[in-house]
């Protein structure tokens, strides 16, 4: 017992009053500190970010309520990066979770004018997924107040004269006289009225428009309205959702609808054309409309005169049972067998033909083109000179060929044969080589040849069989490289009226004289 009390007394004397007031001094400082924050130290609860146009003067510590009830407060209010927003970080207790994605926050005073704000916090649908600690409410999943300022602001004294202003035109909008331009462009039966007079005339329509427009809307109740308007509202918030989800295709959306409406405004006149225009559509809408309802009968009837035809249909199908039973049987292997061993050889040579023809069609197309585009066009020309016939020169030529036919049938029997010769005289012509290997011939005219047509140019004219008949143009048979060449190699125009035509005729007749003879080869 002696050595307890000496021990006891050793630690009262080690605890020196220094040490016993810092002790004291830490405990004050806690306890402070837990009655001012009202917070577990280490602890950290469980927040929520929202993002809006403006913090509106919303501070720390501002409450946050969910219908009246505070569930937590504002611990923070930071400005978005890269943007004018403000993002505000809100704590919120256990009896206002759970938060889901579809929440929404408002910020609205506490008292009004007195500059206090809360945020009214809207925990939305259970059966949307819950936001996790720290996630973000969108910017467009919350709003901000419409403060008195912003609406004095909207009333200064430039706005009030356009308002003055705007009032001022609306009437002489309504009372002026239409001018003849508008005249023209109006309804015939509002020609010559104001604007005024016009919704007044409108009026006297307003009734059976009213009363049509009732029953549509009571046609839109729908026939259970409980269930369709629940329906209606729970479709309008899944399409609201799935615009919030997909906000990038949503501002695409505006932008192009933005262009849409700017491609109308442009073509403004073309629409008012349109828009007069649909009064006398819906005239002959309703006439169509008339029409049908009166056809409605008769279809009526025809249905009523069908219907033995449909009930017979069933004995129909079990009379044709029979007939197909024995198209069956006749369309089985055993039957087609031999058919198809005929037509095999056949379908062979035809799959052929098909793959030849792909080789020869396009060069049958080339023959046609160029027929149809160089050689008949070229075979329609009236050919203007000396010899002229006034007809197109395929014509000519065909003729030509039926008087050689004529002229050289019945030679011998060999066949028919058309020999022609100069005359005699004293200038000679060279007729050219005749057939291959046999020399040139010449022959005797008793005055000077008056020249060749075509024009000869000296030299063959290049061939190129690389170059498209049907891209080729057709040959100019009155232009210059038809003109005639004298003996002495110069050319000569062509005569082109009908005086030299003649001349040139007559001295041709009287200067070269070819006749024909028959003789054995």
């Amino acid at each position: 017992m002696v050595a307890t009390r000496a021990r006891s007394r050793r630690r009262r004397e080690e605890r020196s009053p220094f040490a016993v007031g810092v002790i004291a001094l830490v405990v004050i400082a806690i306890v402070t500190f837990l009655g001012f924050t009202k917070d577990i130290p280490f602890t950290r609860p469980y927040e929520v970010k929202a993002v809006f146009e403006s913090s509106n003067g919303l501070r720390p510590d501002s409450p946050v309520r969910i219908a009246g009830v505070d569930v937590g407060k504002v611990k923070q209010v930071d400005a978005q990066e890269g943007s004018d927003n403000a993002v505000v970080t809100m704590a919120i207790e256990e009896s206002g979770r759970p938060i889901h994605e579809d929440a929404t926050a408002k910020i609205r005073p506490r008292i009004f004018l007195e500059g206090n704000f809360f945020v009214d916090l809207q925990p939305g649908t259970p059966g949307a997924d819950e936001l996790d600690d720290g996630d973000t409410i969108k910017v467009t999943q919350t709003s901000t107040p419409v403060q008195l300022d912003q609406v004095l602001t909207a009333l200064q004294s430039d706005t009030r004269r356009d308002l003055q202003d705007v009032l001022r035109g609306l009437g002489d909008a309504l009372t002026s006289e239409p001018s003849a331009a508008d005249d023209r462009d109006a309804d015939p039966s509002a020609r010559g009225e104001t604007a005024a007079e016009s919704f007044n005339d409108a009026y006297d329509d307003i009734g059976p428009a009213e009363r049509a427009q009732s029953q549509v809307n009571e046609a839109l109740l729908g026939l259970e309205p409980e269930r369709d308007l629940s329906r209606l509202i729970a479709g309008a918030g899944r399409t609201a959702a799935g615009l919030i989800r997909n906000e990038t295709q949503l501002q695409e959306l505006i932008s192009n609808l933005n262009t849409t409406m700017a491609a109308l405004a442009a073509e403004e006149s073309n629409l008012r054309t349109s828009i007069r225009e649909l009064a006398p559509t819906l005239e002959n809408a309703n006439r169509a409309l008339a029409s049908l309802n009166e056809a409605f009968p008769p279809t009526r009837a025809f249905a009523r005169e069908i219907l033995p035809g449909v009930r017979e249909t069933a004995a129909t199908i079990d009379a044709s049972f029979p007939w197909i039973e024995q198209a069956r049987g006749l369309m089985r292997r055993s039957e087609l067998r031999g058919l198809a061993q005929d037509l095999s050889p056949t379908t062979r040579d035809l799959a052929k033909l098909t793959d030849d023809s792909i080789e020869l069609l396009p060069l049958t197309d080339l023959a046609s083109m160029c027929a149809s585009r160089v050689i008949l066009p070229t075979g329609d020309v009236v050919i203007r000179d000396e010899f002229a016939t006034g007809r197109e020169n395929y014509k000519d030529f065909f003729y030509t060929m039926v008087g050689l036919a004529g002229e050289g049938q019945n030679f011998d029997g060999n066949g028919i044969y058309v020999r022609f010769q100069t005359g005699g005289g004293a200038q000679q012509v060279s007729l050219g080589q005749g057939s291959a290997g046999s020399p040139p011939q010449f022959g005797n005219l008793p005055s000077p040849p008056l020249g060749n047509r075509p024009f000869y140019p000296g030299e063959v004219p290049p061939y190129r069989p690389d170059a498209p008949c049907h891209r080729q143009r057709p040959p100019d048979l009155n232009g210059p490289a038809a003109a005639k060449t004298p003996p002495g190699g110069q050319r000569t125009p062509t005569a082109r009226t009908p005086a030299a035509r003649s001349a040139r005729l007559q001295a041709l007749r009287t200067k070269i004289r070819p006749f024909g003879t028959k003789a054995s080869r």
